[in-house]
């Protein structure tokens, strides 16, 4: 059983930064893969970004790539979102999530255990 709690989201203003974290309960954080989704109001749950359980290899979703930077810190069973450049429509409620299915799952269904979310605000 692994227990996730995100932090660090807020209201910020378009063009600045946020950093989400997603402290984990288990030691064998290290066994998962780690992703973020997204969810705005009245739309669907979407992948936003996943690394692997080593934190070696990192995938994003087009609407994020060379905005955003997914991260890890096993040792502090800890991952991370960077977000910079944020713009309007990055306003969601952000999950973090853990995955012991393949290496870079990008599928909702692929992952095991999921945190409560964190809100993120964009004012344009």
């Amino acid at each position: 059983q692994v227990q996730l709690v995100e932090s660090g989201g807020g209201l910020v203003q378009a063009g600045g930064s946020l950093r989400l974290s997603c402290a984990a309960s288990s030691r064998t954080f290290s066994s998962y893969a780690m992703g973020w989704f997204r969810q705005a109001p009245g739309k669907e749950r979407v992948f936003v970004a996943v690394i692997s359980k080593s934190g070696g290899s990192t995938n994003y979703a087009d609407s994020v790539k060379g905005r955003f930077t997914i991260s890890r810190d096993n040792a502090k069973n800890t991952g991370y979102l960077q977000m910079n450049s944020l713009k309007a429509e990055d306003t969601a409620v952000y999950y973090c999530a853990a995955s012991s299915f393949g290496f870079l799952p990008r599928r909702l269904i692929e992952y095991n255990y999921w945190g409560q979310g964190t809100q993120v605000t964009v004012s344009s």
